[in-house]
Parts: C-alpha cells; sequence; structure tokens
C-alpha cells in the first residue's frame, strides 16, 4: 500500500471529530496541564509562522495528555483591531464580514493541520458575549479609580479624521495617505493604571523561572524603576515650579539650564504672549511629528528653542535658561530634565550647539577639569567640586546626604520613579469594544449600569468614506438617556484598545459558556495558571505584561486566585527564507524567476538575504499548498526538526521533500512487513537475545529515554525526532539481515517498531495513529501511555560493531565495551563471516569509526 497522506488524515481527522477525542473537562481525576499558544488575529489564511507554533503546542499537549494528564488545549480568535478596517476599505466589505469569514476559513486550515484543540472552548473577542464581560471589569476598575481618563497628545490625520498609532506615521505623514502631514492634537483618552502594579509586577520577575531571563529583562527595563529625587525649580516672576526627576542629585550644583519635553502641559502657558511664543510653538508641532524612538536616538541631532524663561537653580540660586528640547520624553520622570552638560554627554552637545555655560562639579581624584578646554562630558566617578558644603567628598557617597539636604530645606524629596506609564487604551476606531461610558451635562461622567451590557457594536454600519469611525456620526449608538437623571445624554464613542481583550482571554477559555459573570472561579481555579504558553518574542512586553497586570486586577476583584497568569513561557523563533530581488522591480516571487532571472526585465537576480518571511519580501510559503501536496504531517515534522523551536527556522524545500520520504520510510518499514509484526508478541525483556537483536532492544529503550527528556526537559523536538529516525535505521538494518532466531527477531523488531510509532505520534499523529491501527490496535494514541524506558535494557557490557568491506555491511560481532579500536580491528579481522568476504584480497586499509563500525577496504 502506497502512503497517501491526504487520504490517511482525513480519515483520522473525521474520526478524532467524532468521538470529540480532544474534548476536556473539569471533573477529571489527572493532574491538570494547561497548554495555550497566543491566539491569532483572523488574517485570512494561516502562514507559517503561525504552523510553527501550533505544532510545538500541538506536541507538547499530546505528549502530556500520553503521560497522563488532563491537558486543556483552547483556541480561538483576537478579532477586533484596526487591520480588519483597512482590509475593509480595501476589499470594500464590512469589518465584520470580513472577519467572520477569516475566521471559518483559518478553523478549517487549523483543522486540517490536525492540532488537538478543544473546539468547544472556541471564543472571538468580536463576540458581545465576550466583550460584555470586559465591559463589566473596566466599570469595576472605573469604581476602584483603576481607570480614568485625561488629555493626552495624539497623531491626527486630517483626511482619515481620525487617531493614528505612531507605526501608522512614516516620515511625518498618514501612512494611508502620504500627501497628509500628521498632526499633532491634545485629546481626552482613557487610561488603565498599570503604574499602580508596577512594584509587584517588577518584584514577581524574580518568580518565573519558568521564562526566559531576554524576556524578563525586557520587561524590568520596560518598568524601568530607578531611585533618585524630585528637585523644584522655581520660575523666575512667577508662582510657578518646575518638577525634576533625577538620579544624580550629585550634580545639581552643576544644572546650568533646564528642558522641557515639548509635551509638557507647563510650556504653552510659560510662553504665552511672548516673543518666543510662535518659535516655540512651532518646534513643538515639528518635534512631535518625530518617532519617540527617534527622538532619543544617538544619530538624531539634539535640537531645542529657548523658551524666553527662566527658573532658579534651587541650590545655587542662579537663573537658568528654560529650553524645550526633542531629546525630552514626557513619558519619562516629570516631562522636564536639569542640564548638566559637564557630566552627561547628550547636555554636553546641546550646551555646544546653544552656548550655554558649563560647571565641573566632579573632578577625577588626580587632576582638575577645566570647563573652557573639555571637549566631552567628564562621565566617571570622581570627587565634587563647586558644590557648596559637599565639597572634596566622593560623589556616590554623597547622593543620599545631598537628597536629605533638599528635603530639610523644601528644595525635593527623595521618590522612585518607573518609566512605565498607564495604559492608554482609547481608540477613535470602529472595529472594537464599545468603552462602556455615557457622559451627562449635568451629571458628568457616568458608568453605563451592568443590566445595560453589553453596550453593542452596531453592525449595521459602514465606515466613512476616508476610513474614520462611523460612531461618533450615527445618533442612533451616540444618543442615550442619562442612568441617573434621566436627561439626554451622549455615549462614549472610543472603543477599547484590543490589547484589552487579548489580556484575559485566558482566563475565559476555562469557563467560555459561563453566562453569569466574566469567569466562573471555580472551573478558573482548577485551570488557572496557564502552565506553558508558547508565542514569538514580538510579545514579550506589551502583551505579556498588559495580561501580568490584568490578572492581578481579575485577582483583586475576587475573580481569580493567581497572581500570575503564565508558569512556563516559551518565545519561538521566525520562520525566514532566502529572498529574490531584481535591481529594477524589487522583491520578487518564485514564479518570477526564471533560470536566475527576472522574467519581468530579463535582470540577474540577486539572492542571499535570509530574512523572515512576509508578503511585503515575497518571500511566502503557503502552508495549504504543502498540506496539498506532502501532507499536514510532514509540515509539522519539518517544522520542529529543522531547528529548536526557540531559534529561527530557515526555510528549505530540500527538507521538506526530506521529512516527505522520512515518513514514507517509515510507512514502508510497517506495511512491507505488516503480517509478521503483527504476527509477532511484543519482546518484554525476558529472553536472551543475540547480539543483533540485543542492540535494537537497547536502542529502543536508549531513543526512549532520549526523546522523553527532549520533550520534558527542553522541548527539543529537533533532536527527539532524530533519535526516532537513528531507532528506525538500526530496525532497518536488523530486518535486512537474515534472522537468526526469527521468532525473537519479530517480536524485537515489533517493540521497536511500536515505540517508534507511539514516539512520532505526537509530532505525526494520523500517519502513527493509521499505523498503530494496522499493526491491531483499536484506540488512538493520544490516549495510549506513554513508553518508560527500561534501565536494564540500557546497560551494555558488550557493545555490536557493524563491519563492512568496501563499505557494505557483511558481518556484526559483539565485544567489551572496554576495548580499544586496536583490539576491535583485531575482533573484526578474526570474525570468520568478514574473513570469507576477505578471502585472498590484499587489504589496503582498515577503518575504525567511533569504536561501533569497522571498514575493510580490499
Amino acid at each position: 500500500m502506497k502512503y497517501e497522506p491526504g487520504q490517511v488524515e482525513a480519515k483520522w481527522q473525521a474520526r478524532w471529530d467524532d468521538e470529540g477525542l480532544f474534548r476536556v473537562t473539569e471533573d477529571s481525576p489527572k493532574e491538570k496541564y494547561y497548554l495555550l499558544e497566543m491566539f491569532p488575529y483572523p488574517s485570512g489564511k494561516i502562514h507559517m509562522g503561525h504552523v510553527r507554533n501550533y505544532t510545538i503546542g500541538d506536541v507538547v499537549a499530546r505528549y502530556k495528555r500520553m503521560k497522563g494528564y488532563n491537558v486543556l488545549h483552547p483556541m480561538g480568535w483576537d478579532a477586533f483591531g484596526m487591520p480588519a478596517e483597512n482590509a475593509a476599505i480595501e476589499n470594500n466589505t464590512h469589518p465584520a464580514r470580513w472577519t467572520m469569514d477569516n475566521i471559518s476559513a483559518m478553523k478549517v486550515q487549523l483543522k486540517r493541520m490536525g492540532f488537538s484543540y478543544d473546539w468547544d472552548r472556541e471564543l472571538a473577542t468580536c463576540d458581545p458575549e465576550y466583550y460584555r464581560w470586559e465591559q463589566l471589569i473596566f466599570l469595576k476598575m472605573y469604581e476602584r479609580g483603576l481607570a480614568y481618563k485625561k488629555k493626552t497628545h495624539v497623531n491626527w490625520c486630517e483626511k482619515c479624521q481620525s487617531v493614528l498609532a505612531n507605526e501608522q506615521v512614516e516620515n511625518g505623514c498618514c501612512w494611508r495617505h502620504t500627501d497628509q502631514e500628521v498632526s499633532i492634537r491634545e485629546m481626552d483618552s482613557w487610561f488603565l493604571k498599570i503604574t499602580d502594579y508596577a512594584e509587584e509586577i517588577l518584584d514577581h520577575c524574580d518568580k518565573l523561572p519558568g521564562w526566559p531571563q531576554r524576556v524578563l529583562t525586557m520587561q524590568r527595563n520596560w518598568i524601568g524603576k530607578s531611585h533618585g529625587a524630585i528637585i523644584r525649580f522655581p520660575v523666575v516672576d512667577s508662582d510657578e515650579v518646575i518638577e525634576v526627576f533625577t538620579t544624580r542629585q550629585d550634580t545639581l550644583y552643576g544644572a546650568t539650564f533646564l528642558c522641557f519635553a515639548p509635551e509638557h502641559p507647563m510650556v504653552r502657558d510659560l510662553v504665552r504672549g511672548l516673543p518666543e511664543e510662535e518659535e516655540v510653538l512651532g518646534f513643538i508641532e515639528r518635534t512631535l511629528r518625530m518617532e519617540t524612538h527617534l527622538r532619543t536616538a544617538d544619530f538624531t541631532v539634539k535640537e531645542g528653542v529657548f523658551t524666553g524663561r527662566y527658573c532658579l537653580n534651587p541650590v545655587t540660586r542662579e537663573e537658568i535658561p528654560i529650553y524645550v528640547a526633542n531629546f525630552v520624553l514626557f513619558d519619562y520622570g516629570t516631562g522636564a530634565i536639569m542640564a548638566v552638560p559637564t557630566h552627561d554627554q547628550r547636555d554636553f552637545e546641546f550646551a555646544k550647539k546653544y552656548d550655554l555655560p558649563l560647571r565641573v562639579v566632579i573632578k577625577p581624584e588626580d587632576r582638575d577639569l577645566n570647563e573652557e578646554t573639555m571637549t566631552e562630558a567628564y562621565l566617571e566617578e570622581g570627587i565634587l567640586v563647586n558644590s557648596g558644603p559637599f565639597n572634596g567628598r566622593p560623589n556616590l557617597e554623597a547622593l543620599q546626604d545631598i537628597a536629605e539636604y533638599l528635603e530639610a530645606e523644601g528644595m525635593g524629596r527623595r521618590t522612585v520613579n518607573y518609566r512605565i506609564r498607564d495604559w492608554g487604551i482609547s481608540r477613535q476606531r470602529y472595529w472594537g469594544a464599545p468603552i462602556p461610558i455615557i457622559y451627562c451635562d449635568h451629571c458628568g461622567t457616568v458608568p453605563v449600569p451592568e443590566s445595560d451590557l453589553p453596550v453593542v457594536l452596531p453592525l449595521d454600519l459602514d465606515l466613512r468614506p476616508n476610513g474614520g469611525s462611523p460612531l461618533p456620526y450615527e445618533s442612533s449608538f451616540y444618543e442615550c438617556d442619562c442612568p441617573r437623571c434621566g436627561r439626554k445624554a451622549r455615549r462614549e464613542t472610543d472603543t477599547m484598545d484590543t490589547f484589552v481583550e487579548s489580556s484575559w482571554y485566558f482566563d475565559r477559555y476555562a469557563c467560555p459558556d459561563y453566562h453569569q459573570g466574566p469567569l466562573d472561579v471555580k472551573r478558573v481555579e482548577y485551570w488557572m495558571p496557564v502552565d506553558q504558553y508558547i508565542g514569538g518574542i514580538e510579545h514579550a512586553i506589551l502583551h505579556l505584561l498588559y495580561s501580568r497586570f490584568y490578572t492581578r486586577v481579575l485577582r483583586d476583584l475576587g475573580y481569580l486566585k493567581v497572581s500570575e497568569p503564565f508558569t512556563n513561557l516559551l518565545t519561538q523563533g521566525m520562520v525566514c527564507k532566502e529572498t529574490q530581488e531584481c535591481p529594477e522591480h524589487g522583491y520578487l516571487f518564485p514564479e518570477e524567476v526564471r533560470k536566475g532571472r527576472c522574467a519581468l526585465c530579463g535582470k540577474e537576480i540577486v539572492t542571499g538575504n535570509t530574512v523572515k518571511m512576509s508578503k511585503s519580501k515575497r518571500n511566502v510559503v503557503d502552508p495549504q499548498a504543502l498540506v496539498d501536496r506532502y501532507g499536514a504531517d510532514t509540515v509539522r515534522m519539518f517544522c520542529l526538526f529543522a531547528a529548536p523551536p526557540e531559534r529561527d527556522l530557515e526555510w528549505s524545500d530540500r527538507g521538506v521533500e526530506g521529512s516527505y520520504r522520512f515518513l514514507n520510510r517509515v510507512w514502508r518499514l510497517v506495511m512491507d512487513h505488516l503480517e509478521e509484526l503483527r504476527g509477532a508478541v511484543t519482546y518484554q525483556g525476558d529472553e536472551d537475545l543475540p547480539p543483533a537483536l540485543r542492540s535494537l532492544h537497547r536502542k529502543t529503550h536508549q531513543t526512549i529515554k532520549k526523546v522523553t527528556e527532549d520533550i520534558e526537559a527542553r522541548f527539543h523536538f529537533n533532536t527527539a525526532v532524530s533519535a526516532v529516525m537513528e531507532l528506525v535505521n538500526e530496525i532497518g538494518q536488523v530486518l535486512a539481515e537474515p534472522a537468526q532466531e526469527e521468532g525473537k527477531t519479530w517480536s524485537v523488531a515489533r517493540e521497536a517498531v511500536e515505540t517508534a510509532v507511539v514516539l512520532l505520534s505526537p509530532v505525526v499523529p494520523h500517519l502513527c495513529d493509521e499505523l498503530w491501527e494496522k499493526l491491531g490496535h483499536n484506540d488512538c494514541l493520544i490516549d495510549f501511555p506513554w513508553p518508560e524506558h527500561r534501565e536494564e535494557a540500557l546497560k551494555a557490557e558488550t557493545r555490536l560493531v557493524v563491519l563492512q568491506v568496501n563499505g557494505k555491511v557483511r558481518s556484526r560481532i559483539e565485544v567489551p565495551v572496554s576495548l580499544g579500536e586496536k583490539e576491535i580491528e583485531a575482533a573484526a579481522l578474526a570474525d570468520e563471516r568478514l574473513a570469507r568476504w576477505i578471502a585472498d584480497k590484499p587489504i589496503k586499509k582498515i577503518i575504525v569509526v567511533r569504536k561501533k563500525l569497522v571498514n575493510v577496504v580490499v
């Protein structure tokens, strides 16, 4: 029988579905194991990144179930978001229709891959039955002061009549309308108070041993805890005081100017009516069009503008000028910095550019510094000078005393600062969960009553021609009555950031059919936390950090009893492929390349860049085409065999072919010997065996041990598969030799073959279930216990050595494991079967390979 993956896979997927094989409940006596991959955005088709991520998870889920766990392995859809709006505009359709059609298509594709999902728990975040509870959680947070509204600066496109994310601003223009400059607007936005949990989230970074250190380091840096002082700089000729956060209060005596972030709300008031006002406001407008990371980049020219105002250095009492600078960020500290040009290189360059004064306040122990001859800032430790009562002291030792002095004199206070800022969740977009707030002219801001939830996003609206949200213009949505006074009121038309949906979906998987509240506490307590979470490193900060915050909020609201959502985290690498580029036409599809040249212009193409698969690079491989040609099992196997999961996977067509050939080989190994294998009794280790069979029995148990350790401890599926390949090779070698004791041969072979099939089953489940059935078993392998290796089988007093003549196997011998190469060579030449093949031919060379093989060249 020929291996027909399409037929085999369709058969077993239908059986798994009919039997509800992956359905799971909470009433099992088994220990629970919650395995979860980050759910996908329904973009239309699954890509190879999806396939790799979900295959990794599926192997772990199947393995854990075979190990005796009650495994929860759910799937759903991160269904809200801007891409659906963009696609709706491009394809002249509605975001809801586009999203639901894509969900249907992707679900078929995921099922075709044979993933062991409990589809009874499927959810989509655009379903009112999902986001109604999200709206309730928002109201609970609002009651506790964890949700609030404030003014903030946003990117605004006049043609879109919409706010743009930073990623949608390209060269200062709207990504959709490239001729439309983006302006900066101050708007009211809703925020969630993640800063209230910053310290706890930071502390618990040390309590997540199952997370990659790289991710934890990124989160620690994003939270950005620093100890320092708030210092008060009084504004000259004003009652205003500018507060500055610094970790370097030891340099305060050297502060010769002050810089505001362009967004700082004090700036406009300070310059109002001054000759400098127009120039300052123009500078602010230009600067805020730049992306934040570019403003602070080393290569960006440091620029600023004088406000026309001065403030007092609180310790020197000198008047120092106030600037607005492009490199100061409102999101760090207080949004204003004291500038000490002699001890900060950025400040030094700025001072030189604008001819501002310098004052040395830290010097090396062995020499003095001269401001007039300095060519760069002095950044090392040293001795304080020009620092009043602190002169002569080591600068770092004086930090604490200076902070206490500032507190005693009313000039400042010690504090802890966090880089992280509260989470802005307002989106002036249509395709998202409505924020459940009502505005009344008499009552102010009023939460929607719980009994009126959900505030349903109307699906009978079309996006405005410019792509903007229709909600602010649709009176049937925004007009309502105030729930307090009954007067006419207006509904909030902003929708929530889609990261809100993805910050608790894993909790809802535990009880997707629960209708009395966001979570069924009992069922969630059984399943949470997630034992193993799998996803890309690109989510290290936002999604994972927001999820940790949201979990704590749900804990404090009484819905959860855990503080951390994910016990273990695996961040898989990207799927990469070589690009093909034409000097004239750019990146090319494979079908646009003929004999190394561009089919469009005939020019020679350039290859060699191996980058992440993406549509823009035209190096995408369609998983569905591969499944249709080779079968899902081949695609699954290649994704696991080509690289460890945490590394990038470099695509190889030959690698896919190799995986397909191996599966065909396994198929033939069983089918070519099916009658003998089915007629044999599986070897139980209770009989003496000849050397070759004893070696195969030992190899079988070595493979069990190796595969188990590779999956359990390291998720190194590539080496696990490689170990099974070695076992299959040895089975083939034994069966190719004339059987010395035929009954024992097939008994040991059956043990080895069945072991190979069982160990491969999490990786290639369709093929293995088919072969398992062929071998006479009725149950699916996911319910078959994972094999345990026998220690006594691993012990080797002797070693099997393969003997070759001119590279062809002619005999095998058993030798003591203690023998050296020369002794093994002598034992080989003494073997009668090898001697008959050598006969009287002169021996040119004898090669001993790793004490396992002797090749006699005659």
